[in-house]
């Protein structure tokens, strides 16, 4: 079924780019979007009709259930170019598992792994003048699903979208972030739908995320929702630390997401040399690593942010500061933009080609 839907990919372009009204060196993530947008529709039990086709808005009936019940997942992808023009993905088929685990833990059905890359592919190669070439650019790929049936009712509903559409997007962070330590509100809750990447999950996040910033910070560090002391994730990163040498991350206990980059510095990582532990980490362990004077680096990880270095973490009215140099996540965040634009080899088999 999924090869003769890749192979009935329609595509209808637009009669004119829009790409020349926009400078791609200076541009903000989500302020403007390219000329097209992949569709698929789920009706009658199966995936139909994959195209290609002008950005558009999309007819929308008032009783969409993903309106009223939530149902709606999204994925982060970015591309690039390589040396030869190339447009590039990063570990896509990462990203195709990912929606699928979202896509069960919210009742939805799933996406053919192998149509979902190829969309991209497809996609991508479609909207290439549109991917910038500044050092730390991107073309932002946004793969999203969600409910569209029309019915007031308390179920999963039986049709639903599956959308591709992209911004091309500059580096998210040019400095080092501050994180505020929350202590009221929390993200997720084992067994909640913290691990999967759901659109309320940062809806919840939204107002807690504005009293950070009311307060100097650039985002939440969240904490467990029972005793609000084992460190969770960041508002749109997974968190590293450095102690003594060594790497620390929160474990993926189902209220983390599993960042397609937090696995993958993970491996990067460990083949420089350096030990990597996924277990849970309190933030007293932080505070305490501090002021003995072992806490040396902390940068959080995700598609958007790609590595952010962490400077301060607030903690009611104690400030956890980290040091001003900070040569592995340099390293880290060099490494993948390098190999996301292959200056250097990719060992790891992370990158596809879009030929």
């Amino acid at each position: 079924m999924t090869e003769s839907m890749i192979s009935e990919i329609k595509i209808t372009k637009v009669s004119q780019s829009k790409v020349s009204e926009v400078d791609l060196n200076n541009i903000t993530m989500g302020t403007n979007f390219t000329d097209h947008m992949f569709i698929c529709d789920y009706e009658n039990g199966a995936w139909h009709n994959p195209r290609i086709e002008p950005l558009a808005l999309i007819p929308t009936h008032p009783a969409a259930m993903a309106l009223h019940y939530g149902q709606a997942i999204f994925e982060g992808m970015k591309a690039t170019l390589g040396k030869d023009g190339t447009p590039l993905l990063f570990r896509p088929d990462e990203n195709a598992k990912r929606l699928n685990h979202s896509a069960d833990r919210m009742g939805m059905p799933s996406f053919p792994e192998d149509l979902f890359v190829e969309a991209l592919k497809q996609f991508t190669a479609l909207e290439k003048n549109w991917i910038p070439t500044s050092t730390g650019s991107a073309l932002y790929l946004r793969p999203f699903m969600y409910a569209d049936e029309a019915f007031i009712g308390m179920r999963a509903a039986t049709s639903f979208k599956f959308i591709v559409m992209a911004s091309p997007a500059g580096p998210f962070f040019s400095r080092k972030i501050k994180l505020y330590a929350e202590k009221k509100y929390v993200r997720a809750v084992n067994g909640g739908t913290g691990e999967a990447k759901a659109a309320g999950n940062y809806a919840a996040a939204i107002r807690p995320t504005e009293y950070a910033k009311a307060k100097g910070f650039d985002q939440v560090l969240w904490l467990d929702a029972q005793d609000f002391e084992y460190i969770q994730e960041v508002g749109t990163m997974n968190i590293f630390f450095k102690i003594e040498g060594k790497f620390i991350t929160p474990s993926l206990t189902g209220s983390i997401l599993s960042g397609i980059t937090r696995m993958s510095v993970i491996d990067l990582l460990r083949s420089k040399g350096f030990e990597v532990t996924e277990r849970p980490i309190t933030i007293t362990e932080i505070i305490e690593a501090s002021q003995k004077g072992t806490l040396e680096e902390a940068f959080g990880t995700g598609t958007a942010v790609g590595i952010a270095m962490v400077e301060e973490i607030g903690n009611n009215d104690l400030s956890i500061k980290f040091p001003v140099e900070n040569p592995v996540s340099v390293m880290v965040n060099d490494t993948l933009n390098a190999i996301k634009v292959q200056d250097i080899a990719d060992e790891f088999g992370w990158i596809v080609e879009v030929k």
